[in-house]
């Protein structure tokens, strides 16, 4: 018997084919969205075509909102929209449920809801508003779920800053080979005209804008110093996996602390460019705990750097800790000792030729995303940087910015003198 064509009024747009692409080849997908682009359309229409191309009798489908009204008011008329064609569909208003011809269902619910769903079974789910989703419904109710049936996800989302599962996901599949990830800024897709967008900036904060049209993850940041930089590096790939290169040798930067955290960078000097391969933090633990955890990683060193500080003498033996350290076989180097604006323009000018292991370097990368300065709403200014957890993988990573003038390779130059008796006019 002849199949009957059914048409919906669905033309997806560049970057909504490219995602129905990409689904047809990984298992999961993250893909971070503009406002207005379309991405609800986008992941309803995932859903319906999974309904009917999916080969596994009784396909079951779900799309996941932060709040139950949310998901009603503004994906439950796209899904009929889309599936009122199809002959013989059926709704269920209450329920947000739409049963199709052949068995297959499809559901929308509420975050708050998640917990209805264990013992149940998915052939598809969908995240929308991600960044509001809490971060246990994925590991805990929707991946067993999926699990007996190889089921597919996909996750969408705009920034809301680096303290959200959206971005936390965002960080581990780019490292998975089983998740494609995409982020499509307004700047890539043109879907919204100049004027509106000239609205859209006249009417928002520019961190605002950069939030929501820009997909800047740390536009929500007030007073972020470095995010404009790792959106940067962001984008151009030098947020990645870093091996260690064994030519090299690895150098240390360090910010002391035992009631606060004591904070490592490993990083090695490749040509030009600064390698962040490694990153140790820990608190209560003295010099010994961390000479200790130095000689287990398999690097060999070059010169460690530390902070001024490091020549602070004890009070009840008047020994440094600096001179602790050589007692335990390790030498530093002391950083110069310069004014905290100087060492963040120096940390600037580092980043723009820095990479950094995405993996084990995370805890130093949302660091330096969330290192700010408060606005003084009295004085109209921002204060001088915060203190808090990111001050310690920040303040270890302007030691290294402070050293990087240091011949850390003790290469000699080739002439240790200028030639000042060089007459031209001899042969």
């Amino acid at each position: 018997m002849k199949q009957k064509e059914i048409t919906i009024d669905y033309t997806p747009r560049p970057f909504q084919k490219e995602i129905h692409s990409l689904m047809g080849q990984y298992r999961f997908g993250l893909c971070v969205i503009h406002r207005r682009a379309g991405k609800t359309h986008a992941a309803v229409m995932e859903m319906v075509k999974h309904c009917f191309t999916n080969p596994l009798k009784n396909v079951r489908v779900a799309m996941i909102a932060p709040q139950f009204a949310m998901v009603k008011r503004i994906a439950w008329d796209i899904a009929k929209d889309y599936s009122r064609p199809i002959p013989g569909v059926k709704f269920n208003e209450t329920e947000l449920r739409i049963d199709y011809p052949n068995g297959a269902r499809m559901v929308l619910l509420g975050a708050e809801q998640a917990d209805n769903l264990r013992g149940q079974y998915f052939d598809m789910v969908t995240f929308d508003e991600t960044q509001l989703i809490h971060e246990n419904v994925f590991p805990e109710v929707i991946l067993p779920a999926i699990s007996d049936r190889a089921g597919k996800f996909l996750c969408l989302g705009t920034p809301l800053g680096t303290r959200n599962y959206l971005y936390n996901l965002y960080k581990k599949a780019q490292v998975d080979p089983a998740w494609f990830v995409r982020i499509y800024k307004v700047t890539d897709t043109n879907l919204i005209g100049k004027t509106e967008l000239k609205q859209a900036q006249d009417n928002m904060t520019p961190e605002q804008y950069a939030q929501e049209f820009l997909c800047d993850w740390s536009a929500n940041i007030s007073g972020a110093i470095y995010g404009k930089i790792m959106d940067k590096m962001d984008s151009q790939g030098r947020l990645t996996n870093v091996p260690y290169d064994p030519s090299y040798l690895v150098h240390t930067a360090w910010d002391l602390g035992i009631a606060d955290a004591t904070s490592i960078v490993f990083f090695q000097k490749v040509g030009k460019s600064i390698h962040v391969i490694d990153y140790l933090e820990k608190t209560g633990e003295g010099l010994p705990w961390f000479v200790k955890r130095l000689k287990e990683y398999p690097y060999t060193y070059g010169k460690h750097y530390a902070p001024h500080d490091i020549e602070q003498r004890d009070f009840s033996n008047g020994i440094s800790r600096r001179e602790t350290a050589y007692q335990l076989g390790l030498t530093f180097k002391v950083a110069p000792k310069l004014a905290v604006e100087d060492g963040i323009h120096a940390v600037s000018m580092m980043l723009e030729k820095t990479w950094i292991d995405n993996q084990k370097c995370e805890h130093l990368i949302d660091a330096l995303r969330s290192y700010h300065r408060r606005y003084i709403d009295k004085q109209k200014i921002f204060s001088k940087p915060v203190h808090d957890w990111s001050s310690h993988p920040c303040d270890a990573t302007r030691t290294m910015a402070l050293c990087m003038n240091d011949n850390m390779d003790n290469v000699t130059p080739p002439q240790q003198m200028a030639q000042n008796q060089y007459n031209i006019w001899e042969n």
